[in-house]
């Protein structure tokens, strides 16, 4: 049986899912948390076992625009009050700034979430040190998943994978106990990542899902990942804001974040860098319900027109802060 055959079959069975109310896989694993009226929906994150929200806090550039320290760390409180227990950050958000500002919250809430960073050094001996560095701003003595941050074509993959490269200091640090798992992420070119998905033993990734298209990793990488029960985790589900608005090529802030909770992901990633987007996106995925795959599928077609433009923004993107925060609620 063909990959094309078989991935092709694979989505089929996706929309089958959507139109009976989810995503097949996920069915069985969709459950509210404990915690009344600040539940949030868990799923298990692929082979881990681990239970998360299904909303995720992004502490990247969304983050780091609370300017005011302890306005930042009230809205990272406030995420955990609501019942988000997964936390997404990286060695190179803000220069090591939101590394210590998670670190200052996880003194006390280490052990309310489920923490995740991101290195981007591609040699062994670098990784290791970035990720000790990232520790001690954590004040943690282990991550619960550590990736190697934003792989981007083939030759980044050769890098990763050289004798010296990261690949060897990701296992090492899995060995190590730094960290508990071990993943990937990319927003860059999906059939390079379900390469990577397909080569080593991961056991999460975090990949660019909107409707849009981007990168093709829908149609390559989340089935690759979903074939080895790896856990996924949705990121760009707003393409950085490129894909909010009212005209051709957008959709609003709901559609596309159901969109990427409708997929066989255990979790999205956002960044929300106000508390009004905070609670609003809390309160939707309270009451999430799955796109049906007729809406999945409108979805795709709308926005289909903007991947192009979305792969040039991402190309060679650091993830920044944006001067207009309004453009969420666009």
């Amino acid at each position: 049986m063909s990959k094309d055959f078989s991935r092709r079959k694979f989505l089929e069975r996706l929309a089958i899912g959507g139109a009976a109310g989810a995503s097949l896989p996920l069915l069985g694993n969709l459950a509210p948390a404990a915690g009344g009226t600040q539940a949030l929906p868990h799923r298990t994150l692929g082979g881990t076992s681990a239970s998360v929200s299904i909303l995720a806090f992004g502490c990247g550039s969304r983050f780091l625009m609370y300017q005011d320290e302890d306005r930042a760390l009230a809205a990272l409180n406030r995420a955990l009050d609501l019942g988000i227990d997964y936390l997404d950050t990286a060695y190179a958000y803000g220069d090591g700034k939101s590394e210590t500002r998670v670190g200052k919250v996880m003194a006390t809430r280490r052990k309310e979430v489920w923490l995740a960073t991101k290195i981007p050094d591609r040699t062994r001996d670098a990784f290791l040190k970035q990720l000790e560095d990232s520790l001690k701003r954590l004040q943690t003595d282990h991550v619960d998943l550590v990736h190697i941050h934003s792989l981007g074509h083939a030759e980044d993959l050769a890098k990763i994978e050289a004798p010296d490269g990261a690949l060897k200091g990701l296992l090492q640090a899995k060995e190590q106990k730094m960290t508990r798992f071990i993943g990937m992420t990319s927003h860059t070119d999906g059939t390079v990542m379900a390469q990577a998905i397909e080569r080593h033993p991961l056991d999460c990734v975090q990949i660019a899902l909107n409707p849009s298209g981007n990168g093709e990793f829908e149609e390559t990488a989340l089935v690759a990942a979903h074939r080895k029960n790896l856990g996924i985790i949705a990121m760009k589900a707003f393409g950085q804001e490129f894909l909010i608005g009212q005209e051709a090529g957008k959709a609003d802030v709901d559609s596309l974040l159901r969109f990427a909770m409708t997929l066989p992901v255990a979790a999205a990633v956002v960044g929300m860098p106000k508390v009004e987007m905070l609670e609003h996106n809390v309160e939707l995925a309270r009451n999430f319900s799955p796109l049906s795959a007729a809406e999945m599928d409108r979805l795709r077609r709308d926005l289909g027109v903007s991947r192009q433009g979305l792969e040039k923004r991402l190309v060679g993107h650091l993830d920044g802060p944006t001067n207009h925060p309004e453009v969420f609620w666009a």
